[in-house]
């Protein structure tokens, strides 16, 4: 493990999880009682969005990441973890009202999986549930961190036709300095 990775685990990067990232992305959307997370990682958002919503479903395809979490919120009834993968979700159409993911889509390899990716979430949302995703903007400091890792950055002036082609509508992105968020509603 990295330096980098060690810092995704840290209650530092949870903290600024908790009072940066999730506050500039969420805005005021309401995620719902039944929210799918895709990509937790290390827990960081899990640990944030677990005591936002209800029932949260966190789905991890690392198998060392997902028992990690699996023991870390075995006492949790609301939080649930999977292992799964994200690209082919075993879960019924319409399941969920709201879908999130940050700061992991950047480790999937190509942007026809991580088109899959978001067209699994389109499928898996009810009409009108909400995906709020984020990640990174692409940067050499960032790529030198992920040198035995993948590291497929996503161009965020993009999104809006590929969310949109996920059967996902009302498109939003912001970015700033460091990263990017789309906001978008299932039609």
């Amino acid at each position: 493990m990295n330096e980098y990775h060690k810092l995704c685990g840290s209650d530092e990067w949870r903290a600024v999880v908790r009072d940066s990232i999730l506050p500039w992305a969420l805005g005021d959307m309401d995620l719902g009682d039944d929210v799918l997370e895709v990509g937790p990682g290390y827990g960081a958002t899990t640990d944030v969005l677990g005591k936002l919503v209800p029932k949260l479903t966190a789905v991890e395809i690392d198998p060392d990441l997902a028992a990690m979490l699996m023991d870390r919120f075995a006492g949790n009834g609301s939080v649930s973890i999977v292992r799964g993968d994200a690209t082919a979700l075993a879960f019924p159409d319409e399941r969920f009202s709201g879908a999130a993911s940050f700061t992991m889509l950047h480790h999937v390899p190509t942007a026809a999986l991580q088109d899959r990716l978001f067209a699994e979430i389109g499928r898996v949302l009810r009409s009108g549930g909400v995906f709020v995703v984020g990640d990174s903007l692409a940067s050499s400091e960032l790529e030198a961190h992920h040198e035995s890792d993948t590291y497929n950055p996503i161009d965020p002036e993009t999104l809006v036709v590929r969310l949109e082609a996920s059967g996902l509508a009302e498109v939003e992105v912001k970015t700033n300095p460091f990263g990017w968020t789309a906001r978008a509603k299932k039609r």
